[in-house]
């Protein structure tokens, strides 16, 4: 993750709840000041403005993205879910000025660095290495990383949680929605409760490294028989509830692949895509996070790394029949079983108009293609994803209909459509229907496939 150049010294990252209402505060001062002279020069060209057009604009944008990379924690992590997942939702100027939240985080400035691990590791925490970068690696919403090694010759990835952050969750979590609420981006009919209270927690998952690395052993288990994996060591001598440490790891972003041979290509999106159906239909457990940046490839050795499991999640086992149960009615061309399914597990809402929850359905079905031929399937062939969101759009500018499935659904529903995002840019060419087959419970029969690719 490249450190933005402008702030190569670091900022430091405000710790105390007073400091980072100030924080808001300012904030929302910029923003209303900048509605305001957005309005007057729209009244005086004769234009009668909306509030909510003056407060999306590009200006304000920026004042929310600096400030939010300054705060980070939770506060930069929900403006990176806004800009990953309602980015459709936002004009394409604004959804290219909140994503540089994915990458532009600032870092901590050496003196609060050390004061940190000083207080992790005591004050001579420095004796346990023979090399430890001063500049991280990599700085993100919860933390940042440095390379270091040890004095027994260990090399290391040290990931650092940014001071306060775990305290200010919650506020933070609050503060943000208040500023969506006056956006008007959240219609006031949607009871957003059970989804910030969830957000809340697991912002706290994800802030408790101890936890983390459990997950990382937990996967490195599970994974065991898939060598084409490669799931970093955990150090438990060094890892705290704030700091973990694990191996270093050496590779190009997976994205990166896009100009590669077609067969590496196909080969790297098949594994990723066998990893979603088994983390869903057989481990019960899912790193939920789609992000790029959590792969890397080795080009050398032909393997994925996987780095960060902070987002991993116990998917229910009624969860997973719902799955199973939706694609096999949908796959078999039911879609009125598929709707009712749907309905049944809370995928879609069943008090939606009739004609409503079929397209919603007739969504679901176009983007069930690539199981319907027992064939590769070439992602690169058409945009679908693209397809399905601007129905998806379409369907969401009526905000009175707009509903909140089960968190979890929304959680495996992110990762699955990160996946598909990814296959579509690299132009993979899978035989989906096949790992289908492999993975789906025994209970579950895919129906006879269609004789061409679709």
């Amino acid at each position: 993750m490249a450190l933005p150049p402008d702030r190569r010294h670091g900022t430091a990252v405000p710790t105390g709840r007073f400091a980072r209402l100030a924080r808001f505060g300012g904030l929302a001062s910029g923003v209303a000041g900048g509605m305001l002279v957005d309005g007057a020069r729209q009244f005086a060209a004769g234009k009668r403005p909306n509030v909510g057009d003056l407060l999306l604009t590009p200006a304000n944008a920026m004042r929310v993205t600096a400030q939010l990379a300054q705060l980070r924690g939770a506060a930069m992590k929900m403006g990176q879910l806004l800009s990953m997942d309602a980015g459709e939702l936002l004009p394409r100027e604004l959804t290219d000025i909140l994503a540089r939240l994915r990458a532009d985080a600032d870092h901590m400035p050496p003196g609060q660095l050390n004061t940190v691990l000083g207080q992790a590791w005591g004050r001579d925490w420095r004796r346990q290495f023979a090399e430890f970068g001063q500049r991280p690696i990599a700085a993100a919403s919860i933390g940042q990383v440095h390379r270091a090694r040890t004095r027994d010759g260990r090399d290391l990835a040290i990931k650092i949680q940014y001071p306060g952050v775990a305290r200010s969750i919650d506020s933070d979590v609050d503060n943000v929605t208040a500023l969506l609420r006056v956006s008007g981006l959240v219609p006031k009919q949607i009871d957003v409760a059970p989804l910030l209270a969830e957000a809340k927690r697991q912002l706290h998952d994800e802030a408790d490294y101890a936890r983390e690395g459990a997950y990382l052993a937990r996967f490195k288990t599970l994974l065991a028989d898939r060598p084409e994996f490669v799931v970093p060591d955990s150090h438990a001598d060094l890892t705290r509830p704030t700091i973990l440490a694990m191996d270093f790891v050496t590779g190009v972003p997976v994205e990166s692949l896009v100009d590669a041979p077609q067969a590496e290509r196909d080969r790297v999106v098949t594994l990723l895509l066998e990893l979603v159906l088994r983390e869903l239909f057989e481990f019960g457990l899912m790193q939920t996070d789609p992000n790029f940046a959590n792969y890397l490839y080795d080009p050398a050795t032909r393997r994925i790394a996987l780095l960060d499991f902070g987002a991993a999640r116990e998917i229910a086992p009624e969860t997973a029949a719902g799955y199973a149960r939706l694609l096999n009615a949908a796959l078999d061309g039911d879609l009125d079983r598929a709707r009712e399914v749907a309905a049944a597990a809370g995928f879609i809402n069943a008090d939606a108009p009739r004609w409503r929850q079929e397209k919603v359905i007739a969504m679901l079905d176009r983007g069930l293609a690539p199981l319907r031929s027992d064939a590769m399937f070439d992602f690169g062939a058409r945009d679908m994803l693209a397809e399905m969101r601007a129905e998806g759009v379409e369907l969401a500018a009526d905000r009175s209909q707009w509903f909140l499935p089960p968190v979890d659904t929304l959680f495996i529903q992110r990762k699955i459509g990160g996946m598909y995002l990814l296959a579509t840019r690299l132009r993979a060419r899978v035989n989906v229907r096949t790992l289908f087959e492999r993975y789906l419970p025994a209970d579950v029969q895919l129906p006879t496939p269609a004789a061409a690719v679709i």
